[in-house]
């Protein structure tokens, strides 16, 4: 029987093309270490891989495999800057504190091409991203914000695309102009999981799969993590689960919400499609962000569903379909081959979170859909900052990150209903 993920419905595209999934062991007795870290998916095995280079023992656990949760599982987008537009960020910060934090998040971008290419990971990277308006009143906003990119941040890879061209480009008259980004694009993500894991591995960490954390204390100038079968005792951790803390650690869980997004794959559509006939990535403008790919198979990788709280992969194909109707009418009664979910971890300024939640223990996640750039890139400063400069993480950890309101109990209903309400007034 294939491996299915125990906290992720259906079985991915990304599963059934990844190659050879290496398992690693159980924990099994007490560890001592100098950083114990949870959580094995981007943030965790880099900050693996990085910290064993530099000589550090490292422990690294996770409760299922690694790339069971988003890091494996995602749309395998990769976001130009912040998850805000880099003139919203200066808005409410100042252009200097914008303009550190585009930069950062460029240099993630640098990073993650560098340690594939060095580490010889094959990431299946396709070049392009189409960002595109779902209502006309925007387009004014994508202009401006592709002049904006060039001249006051530096990032001339930006270009406006008007209705026609957007309709060229996306293989659909849908929507009403966006911009073309020629400066990022999409890769397979759980290659890469698969691929940081093997250099951390290499490199002399200790990693675990099917070990979850049931406990993470902090006295005496050392930190304990505690599983089923041992107790790691280290100088420092970091938790790096995301979405999928649950009751971990409780200052993270008021910070990052958990919420699904589901994708499907559809039959290569072959060589005459006119589907995406550039190979871009593509986001579009609503809240509840629809974002679609094509595979180098040739394959409609659709994402973004309405509603939030089905588990049913068949479920999973029925919206998916609806919704890539909506857009290509002539791919209405295309096969779907996968239909899959997961949970990404957002927090309420949709902006990352990075603090330390008690001595020694530093949390990071809450990537609002823009992880698979920076959370890689955050697992590297975590590193940083385990050698002694903290400065860079300091620009995310600096950032305000209000709890989302409701406390535990009524936190995600409250979600739920805001969610379904803006998925509602993108369609108004």
């Amino acid at each position: 029987m294939p491996y299915q993920s125990p906290i992720s419905p259906g079985r991915s595209w990304y599963e059934d093309t990844a190659g050879p999934r290496p398992e690693y062991p159980v924990l099994d007795g007490d560890r001592q270490c100098d950083v114990v870290i949870v959580g094995g998916g981007f943030t965790g095995l880099s900050a693996a891989a990085h910290l064993a280079k530099a000589g550090t023992n490292v422990v690294l656990i996770d409760a299922y495999r690694f790339g069971d949760g988003a890091s494996g599982r995602n749309g395998g987008q990769l976001g130009t800057g912040q998850r805000a537009w880099a003139e919203e960020m200066e808005a409410e910060l100042g252009f200097s504190r914008a303009k550190a934090l585009f930069d950062l998040a460029e240099e993630a971008k640098s990073h993650l091409f560098d340690f594939a290419a060095a580490n010889k990971i094959e990431i299946d990277y396709m070049p392009g991203q189409l960002s595109v308006a779902h209502k006309r009143r925007y387009v004014d906003d994508y202009k401006a914000h592709a002049e904006i990119m060039a001249t006051r941040f530096g990032y001339p890879h930006i270009s406006f695309m008007d209705a026609d061209e957007t309709a060229e480009r996306l293989g659909s008259t849908r929507y009403f102009g966006g911009t073309r980004d020629t400066g990022t694009g999409h890769i397979h993500p759980l290659k890469l999981v698969i691929g940081t894991a093997k250099v951390a591995a290499t490199a002399g960490a200790h990693l675990f799969e099917r070990t979850p954390s049931t406990g993470v204390t902090s006295s005496g100038g050392k930190v304990k993590v505690t599983t089923p079968k041992g107790t790691i005792s280290a100088e420092k951790c970091l938790i790096a689960v995301n979405a999928y803390g649950g009751k971990l650690e409780p200052v993270s869980a008021a910070h990052i919400m958990p919420i699904g997004s589901f994708i499907g794959a559809t039959v290569p559509l072959g060589a005459q499609s006119k589907v995406l006939p550039g190979g871009e990535s593509v986001d579009d403008s609503r809240f509840v962000v629809r974002y679609l790919r094509k595979s180098k198979d040739g394959r409609l990788l659709f994402g973004g569903r309405e509603v939030y709280a089905v588990n049913d992969p068949k479920d999973i194909h029925i919206h998916i379909r609806r919704q890539i109707a909506e857009l290509y009418p002539a791919l209405k009664d295309v096969e779907i081959t996968h239909g899959w979910g997961g949970y990404v971890g957002i927090t309420l300024p949709r902006k990352p979170f990075v603090r330390e939640v008690m001595p020694k223990v530093i949390s990071v996640g809450g990537y609002s859909g823009h992880g698979v750039t920076l959370s890689n890139f955050f697992g590297k400063l975590y590193a940083e900052a385990v050698a002694g400069n903290r400065d860079r993480l300091k620009l995310i950890e600096d950032l305000k990150i209000p709890a989302f309101p409701g406390g535990r109990r009524f936190r995600a209903p409250l979600l739920f209903l805001a969610l379904n309400w803006f998925a509602l007034r993108d369609r108004i």
